[in-house]
């Protein structure tokens, strides 16, 4: 079966920081790139981050850029979304996806709130 599970979603202060995991089974996970989506309600589902297969190469959302990292361990299947500085607008669900594939995660939900 193939599939993405997401962890390590939250509750998080302002200026506060989460790492999101990202666990691949079921297909080569050291084949594909991989991406982190957010999704608030009403608005589209837009790319946060994505990385390499080798994790060489990676590109981020220009409000993502200097907060968070994404990286992977692909001896573990797993990919990162270390998100520091958080703000309340990055409050949203978040997403993994094999990159440009139909392989998503079914979220996890990051609240940023005092």
């Amino acid at each position: 079966q193939v599939q993405l599970v997401e962890y390590g979603g939250g509750l998080v202060q302002p200026g506060g920081s989460l790492r999101l995991s990202c666990v691949g089974s079921g297909f080569t996970f050291s084949l594909y790139a991989m991406s982190w989506y957010r999704q608030v309600p009403g608005k589209d589902r837009e790319l946060v981050a994505m990385i390499s297969e080798f994790g060489d190469m990676t590109n981020y959302e220009d409000s993502a850029k200097g907060r968070f990292t994404i990286s992977r361990d692909n001896g573990k299947n797993t990919v990162y979304l270390q998100m520091n500085s958080l703000k309340p607008e990055d409050t949203a669900v978040y997403y993994c996806r094999a990159w440009k594939t139909n392989i998503w995660g079914q979220g996890t939900q990051v609240t940023v709130s005092s």
